[in-house]
This record gives C-alpha cells, structure tokens and sequence, in this order.
C-alpha cells in the first residue's frame, strides 16, 4: 500500500521556488486556492465573476490558510471547448488586478497554457507561477517565453487535449510514460533557463479512474525528479464516480485523496476547499514528525 511504501521516504530534493525574490518553501506542504473566473467550469463555474464575491473568496482562502492562490479563465474540464485569447484575458486580468490590489502578498499563479496571457499578466501584475495544463504542447512558445521572463512554472502531464483527452487514453506503462514526459520536458526547460519547475502528473487529464489511482499509488515515483510535485485531485471525477456520488459532494472523498498524496510525497495540493486541505496537511505533518 501507498503509506507502507511511502512513508519513511523523505527524499532530499529542490523544496522551494522563486517568484521575483519571494521565496515559497515546500519543507511543509503548501495549499493551493483554485479561483475559476469562468462560467462552466466542473464544479465552481460562474461562482466568482463578481468582483466582491471573488475578493471575498479570496479572503477566505487566505484565511483558512491557502499559501497560492491559482487563477483560470478557461474551462480544462473533459470536452471543454477552447475560448479566445481576448476572451480569457478579459477574465484573467481583472480578478488577477483585483486580488493583486486587495491582497498583494499572496502569491498568484495563473492556469493558462498561452505564452501570450502570461506575458500579459506579468507585466500587469509582476511575476507570478504560470501553470500550463499542456505542458507546452499548446503553444510551442511557452517554454521560450518562461525562460526569458523567469517565473515559476508548474509542468503538467496530459495526454491529448481537454476536448479528446478522456477518449479512450492508453499507456504502454503508465509510470514510465510520464516519466519519460517529465524527463524530456524538463530537460528542455532547463535549456531555456527556467530555474523554477514544479511538476504536476495531471490527475484526470488523459487517464482513465483506474489510472489515476495507479498514479495516486505510486506519486512517489516522481520524487527521482528532485523537484516539487504538485497533486491536483480536488472534487475530481475520480472520487466522486468512485464513491458514486457528486462533485458537490466529494470533499470527504478529496480529503482522503490529498492525504494519500501527502504520504506519496506531494508538495502542493491544489483544491477548491483549502481549509480541510490546510488540516489534512497539518495531521501529516504530524505523523511525519514522529518519523526517525
């Protein structure tokens, strides 16, 4: 089982990143805050495009304890059709410009996989995590463009797209194809001189139920890589068809999950609940503690 394997493995590795001279540390998990400003996201669609409404959630967020806040205004769930550059920025840049305004210390990243509107919201905003559910496969300028405006970015594992991804996805060996994915991407990155990667297996996007829970199982597999992982498990379908329920009524189920993803090594849990997330982390931390 994932904590028998697991547990005692506390790997040394790269446990913190840069964003503009703001150091965030991964020596204790962080939670991540997913803020949708879009209307037809899986769970959270159209909840935020109000701009009281976000800036209150945020302030919950950041309450509850999220340490990243994660940013997106375009819709990745299965089938999702894409939205226009202009349309995603006239999403994008007024929640990022508000929460910037409000609560400027908390650090942003932004879900998008165009070079274009991270370039965009960096020079509104100031450097921020750029996270890229295509890991450059969609945009062939992405990894140019981090490189040379020297952010943080989180690498993602897909397989297709949003729209066909969940079309009958196959792997020869699934924790060998992603590793492979991760070793050529982050080779490349590096030769454009990203400094700050974090590392994301991409739960849900081109996997089968079973093949998420094989990935859960085995997360720490990723840890050869030296570099943060981050587990994006939150109200997913692979709890909810699971437990036979709904996304509505998933957190128990998630909470379970980023659990099992702490004990498999995970860096970042990024969830819509942070305050469940900020105790799960905080009993694993106790367990951790009383490893010798």
């Amino acid at each position: 089982m994932l904590i028998t394997q697991s547990a005692g493995k506390f790997l040394k590795r790269k446990n913190t990143i840069n964003i503009g001279g703001e150091i965030i540390d991964f020596t204790v998990p962080v939670v991540m805050g997913i803020l949708n400003a879009t209307p037809d996201s899986f769970y959270d669609g159209g909840k935020i495009e109000d701009v009281k409404v976000l800036l209150s959630t945020v302030e919950k967020m950041i309450k509850d304890g999220a340490q990243i806040l994660d940013i997106g205004a375009v819709s990745t769930r299965p089938g999702a059709e894409f939205i226009s550059t202009k349309i995603e920025l006239s999403r994008l840049l007024p929640a990022v410009q508000a929460i910037r305004n409000s609560f400027p210390k908390i650090p942003i990243s932004i879900d998008t996989f165009r070079s274009w509107v991270a370039v965009r919201v960096i020079d509104e905003i100031g450097p921020i995590i750029v996270n890229d559910i295509s890991g450059g496969s969609l945009d062939s300028k992405m990894f140019e463009t981090i490189g040379k405006m020297r952010v943080p970015y989180i690498l993602s594992h897909i397989q297709g797209t949003p729209k066909d991804m969940q079309e009958n996805p196959q792997y020869n060996d699934l924790i060998k194809d992603i590793s492979t994915y991760f070793g050529e991407k982050v080779k490349r990155l590096t030769k454009f001189g990203v400094l700050d990667i974090i590392i994301d297996p991409g739960f849900g996007f081109g996997k089968t139920i079973n093949h998420n829970y094989e990935l859960l199982n085995r997360l720490d597999s990723f840890k050869v890589f030296q570099l943060p992982v981050l587990a994006g498990i939150s109200r997913k379908s692979m709890i909810w068809k699971a437990l036979e329920n709904t996304p509505e009524e998933a957190l128990n189920g998630t909470t379970v999950a980023n659990t099992l993803a702490l004990m498999g090594g995970a860096d970042i849990l990024r969830v819509h609940d942070v305050k469940e997330a900020v105790e799960a982390v905080n009993i694993f931390s106790e367990i951790k503690a009383t490893i010798k």
